[in-house]
């Protein structure tokens, strides 16, 4: 087995991820989105399973910072910033095979492992 991890490295819920995985032995590839961003491809994974305002931290400060809120952006657009800043996304964005997730969701993690 082996989950795909986007994330950044001071994010505490992305190390909680890799720490989940690392005590199971699954293999992992960490993709650190403040070195390098996001594929849209990818991005349109999850945006397609969860929805983008699903994927966003609506209380985060990078959020407000951005003033996000307050813009009104196409879909197109708000891809595009969010690709550009990735602390606005609650983080991790974790893919195992055709299992995907976001934030800390242990639950999610845990059922993926079952046999």
């Amino acid at each position: 087995m082996e989950v795909q991890i986007f994330g950044l490295k001071k994010s505490a819920a992305t190390r909680a991820a890799e720490r989940f995985f690392k005590e199971r032995r699954v293999k992992i590839h960490f993709v650190d989105l403040a070195q390098r961003p996001i594929a849209k491809g990818e991005l349109g994974r999850f945006t397609q399973k969860f929805g983008l305002t699903a994927l966003l931290d609506l209380e985060g400060k990078a959020y407000e910072r951005l003033n996000l809120g307050y813009l009104r952006l196409t879909e197109e657009g708000l891809t595009q910033r969010v690709m550009d800043n990735p602390e606005v996304l609650r983080l991790p964005l974790v893919r195992m095979g055709k299992h995907l997730s976001y934030g800390e969701a242990l639950e999610d993690w845990k059922a993926w492992m079952a046999p």
